[in-house]
């Protein structure tokens, strides 16, 4: 099923429910031994006084080894802002390895709205979380969060506007100082197939995330 175009569609909070949870169960199914995958649930991330939560986090209750990751990002290189800075993490059922984020409209409507997920963000990468932010929505025009990342880290690491998707793999430390951060990046457009995109585990394991079939389930059971 092409990618709607959610410029104006109502639904969208139905099918981000649904994809969630198609999301979720596709995860489960590709998991390495020792990986568990849970929606909106403990580890949190709190940043200042306030814990957000993921929409789908994958955590890793054991270090049970599994396969190596097949695939390279396409990009890498050492960011000398993300050091294992003091951050809350919330532990409840494992340690929070990656995090699968949706992002709604609400997140980004207003400057205020974008800071606060901007800061969530890399909040997660600055605490060794791995991360994918998948974005359907095109407004605000020429806007996309990687953009905010990139900025905040102080970092030349690719950056997309909306609709697109950016994986996250936080690395080991750097030579040069502070740690290597890789990134996958992939446009998506109306009317097209969503791409398959990685999601890292660790340095050297990664998952993929197959938004095409998960949209196309989700959005039948939205009847979209």
């Amino acid at each position: 099923m092409p990618l709607h175009d959610w410029t104006d569609r109502p639904g969208w909070e139905g099918l981000h429910i649904y994809w969630m949870t198609e999301i979720a169960r596709s995860l489960r199914s590709r998991l390495p031994p020792g990986y568990r995958a849970v929606i909106g649930s403990s580890p949190l991330v709190a940043i200042g006084p306030f814990p957000v939560k993921p929409d789908v986090a994958v955590t890793n209750g054991s270090h049970s080894s599994g396969p190596r990751a097949s695939r390279e990002p396409d990009w890498e290189s050492a960011v000398a802002t993300l050091e294992e800075d003091a951050i809350v993490l919330v532990e409840k059922d494992g340690r929070m390895v990656a995090a699968l984020e949706l992002v709604s409209p609400r997140n980004k409507d207003r400057p205020s709205a974008r800071e606060q997920y901007a800061n969530r963000y890399v909040a997660y990468l600055r605490a060794g979380v791995h991360l994918m932010l998948v974005d359907v929505h095109r407004r605000p025009i020429d806007f996309g969060f990687s953009q905010a990342i990139a900025a905040a880290l102080r970092s030349d690491s690719p950056s997309l506007p909306a609709p697109s998707v950016v994986s996250y793999r936080v690395g080991a430390t750097a030579a040069t100082g502070g740690r290597m951060l890789g990134v996958w990046t992939r446009t998506m457009e109306v009317d097209r197939e969503l791409p398959t995109v990685p999601l890292a585990l660790s340095d050297e394991l990664a998952v993929d995330v197959e938004l095409e079939s998960t949209y196309v389930r989700a959005a039948t059971d939205a009847y979209l």
